[in-house]
This record gives structure tokens, sequence and C-alpha cells, in this order.
């Protein structure tokens, strides 16, 4: 069974504040999402199983814990969730990454998978879904989804700034074995399903397309 994990450490809380100021330029926009990025991934990873092997320091033999079985895989949901790979694969440079396209159909407002790559192994691996924001939570449980069925994908996490209780509903609904990790949740979604008080478009705000 999968939690809601909300990280409320003080350098996390603290670089979340810069997010959100609507006077954060672009570029230190995208630089402390790749910070926070990094900062959430060493707690969402804490779970990975390791194993022992020996090494050979300069004074004398040593036996080390190194990272065993299933490896990394990282999934951003095109295009915010981009912002936040690089600074994971510094972490975790074995990690592959795929990709998920998904937009909002204007009539029926379900999510469209548009596009679609995956590394060939991604059953065997533990796959991050990461996506600054957490709304409705549609796309995110369309990714879940489309990573189950097609790929037959069975450790996933879902890892994203912010999110409204909205969304978490939704996952935890339709997605009850996805452990869920964020540095906030907010108040709700307003009537243009932003969240409020979030951040703004984060995929705006990290590209500079707003």
């Amino acid at each position: 069974m999968g939690s809601l994990h909300v990280l409320e450490h003080p350098l996390l809380q603290h670089k979340l504040s810069i997010l959100r100021d609507k006077d954060t330029g672009v570029k230190e926009f995208r630089e402390i999402v790749g910070e926070i990025s990094a900062l959430m991934c060493y707690e969402a990873t804490r779970s990975l199983p390791t194993k022992e092997v020996e090494v050979e320091t300069p004074i004398a033999k040593a036996k080390v814990r190194v990272l065993a079985g299933k490896k990394m895989a990282i999934v951003p949901i095109l295009r915010a969730g981009l912002g936040m790979v690089d600074s994971m694969i510094n972490l975790v440079p074995s990690a592959k990454v795929g990709h998920i396209g998904l937009y909002r159909d204007p009539k029926t407002h379900e999510p469209v998978e548009y596009y679609c790559k995956m590394p060939p192994d991604i059953s065997e691996r533990q796959v991050f879904i990461v996506d600054p924001m957490l709304a409705t939570g549609g796309s995110a449980s369309a990714a879940i989804q489309i990573l189950k069925e097609k790929y037959g994908c069975k450790n996933i996490t879902l890892m994203d700034i912010i999110a409204a209780p909205e969304g978490v509903a939704v996952i935890r609904a339709e997605h009850p074995d996805v452990d869920i990790f964020v540095a906030a949740v907010d108040e709700k979604l307003n009537e243009n399903a932003y969240i409020v008080p979030g951040l703004g478009d984060a995929g705006d705000r990290i590209f500079g397309t707003k």
C-alpha cells in the first residue's frame, strides 16, 4: 500500500518559498526546481535496496553498501517534468529516463497521450514519475496507468513539488499502491484547476514561456 510523504525539511521549505514568489526569474526558478528535486530524490530513494560488496581503500579492504537489485528509471511528464530530471540523474547516474507526454482534451477534459518512449527494461526498474505540480491528478493517474498496462511496471513512485488535495485523493483512490512524495500539499484547486496558492504554471516558469 502506497503512502503520502510530505517532506518538511527546512531546506526544502526555504527553496519552495523562492519558487512561489512571482518575482523569481526564469534562471533562478529553473535552478531551484533542480535543487528541490535533488533533495526530494534523496528522501524518495531512502528505501532502495542495497547489497554488501568489498572494496580496497588506500589503507585496507572494506565491506561497503551499493545499490542492488532493481535500478531506477525517471519518467518526467512533459513538459514541466523535464525540469526535475537532470538533478536526479546527477545523484543516480545509472538511472534511465523515459518520457511521457499528455494533454487534456478540451471537450472531455480527459488526459490524452501524445508521446511515450521508455527504456526497454522499464518493467524491471523502480520508476519515479516526476512533475512539479499534482493538480487534478488526471495526468499523473493516466501516466501511472500507461506504465502499468503498456509496460508492466510494478514499482512506481510519484514525485511532485506541490500537490492539491484533490490530486492526492485521485491518486490514492485510483493507484493505492503508489507512494507519493511532495514538498507541500496546498489549500485547493481554483476554477481553472490551478493550485492555490501554488506557484503558477510550472512549465511556463521553467521554460520562460509565460
